[in-house]
């Protein structure tokens, strides 16, 4: 399955799934009272308010370039994934309030019957397996949003096993459990929004890949038989994608058609990195040497050709 169709299928299976939990919850906060899973409730048709508006970022992220965006729309993800963020600061400040609240009245109250821990119990297991689920895609696709997605569906299991030990603390008669327990979560909720906006703010503001990855691209560089030196290697991201550039240093004497042989082939090979988007490569006269040091390309270049520059 191609990049756009597997994250806008994660987007209708999360609305989908929040939307049956919604429901599920409404009618079993309606069935016993219980205000653990009344809360819960509200929690999830608050996910399905959001998970449509991920479903039309995440739409507007896979269209194709156009004349406007004609390296395509995936800067859009990051701005997606902090609207989640938004979402989860909320959630967790709702929830550490309304603990808060009931601690300090003592307006605990109590659900008898086994149908509200049921509900739970399944939305848990709902949650995880969508955890798991947008994991593997948004590592699969590298997408931001879809990572971000993940780490909400993971807080909907705190909250829902928070509200199910809520519930069984009542009936085992410490109905102080249930505020206490979300009081708990709810600094794991907004942990979890600290999170999705430290982890996207590379994305926004054109940061450097991890160095590894730099020395990755540069091997790469290198690794063409022709290929004397690197230099002036610059990576960013462009998005959650990274677009690099970089000069090639090649014997002085080559004819242009040798020249643009061997710099297609060091882009291609720079291409067909997962985490690159594009690649701009320029050729330069090994005998000029009017560039500055850059000691990680030296250092690969020893290592790789066993030898000094």
């Amino acid at each position: 399955m191609n990049r756009r169709a597997a994250l806008r299928k994660v987007g209708i299976i999360v609305l989908a799934a929040n939307l049956a939990l919604a429901l599920a919850k409404g009618a079993v906060w309606y069935w016993t009272g219980s205000l653990a899973v009344g809360s819960e409730a509200v929690n999830s048709v608050a996910d399905s308010a959001y998970s449509l508006v991920v479903l039309a970022g995440l739409y507007l992220t896979t269209q194709p370039p156009d004349f406007e965006h004609p390296h395509g729309h995936e800067r859009i993800e990051p701005f997606v994934s902090l609207f989640i963020a938004v979402a989860i600061f909320a959630v967790g400040g709702i929830v550490l309030y309304n603990a808060v609240s009931d601690i300090l009245s003592g307006s605990v109250a109590v659900t008898r019957g086994w149908t509200a821990g049921a509900v739970l119990v399944g939305a848990a297991g709902t949650k995880f397996a969508l955890y798991r689920y947008c994991l593997r895609v948004a590592d699969e696709n590298n997408s931001p949003a879809v990572g971000a997605a993940a780490l909400d569906n993971r807080n909907d299991i705190l909250t829902a096993v928070a509200a199910l030990v809520g519930v069984a603390g009542a009936q085992a008669g410490y109905p102080i459990l249930d505020p206490a327990a979300a009081a708990v979560v709810s600094f794991g909720i907004l942990y979890t929004g600290v999170e999705i906006v430290r982890d996207n703010f590379d994305y926004l503001v054109g940061a450097a890949p991890p160095e590894d990855l730099r020395a990755e691209i540069v091997r790469r560089a290198l690794n063409h038989p022709d290929v004397e030196g690197v230099h002036d290697v610059i990576a960013h991201y462009v998005g959650p994608e990274i677009d690099v550039s970089l000069h090639i240093e090649v014997e002085g004497d080559r004819t242009l058609r040798e020249a643009h042989a061997i710099e297609t082939a060091v882009m291609r090979s720079i291409r067909r990195l997962p985490e690159v988007d594009d690649a701009y490569v320029h050729v330069d006269p090994k005998e000029l040497g009017e560039w500055e040091k850059d000691e990680t390309a030296d250092e690969l270049f020893r290592e790789i050709r066993g030898g000094g520059r």
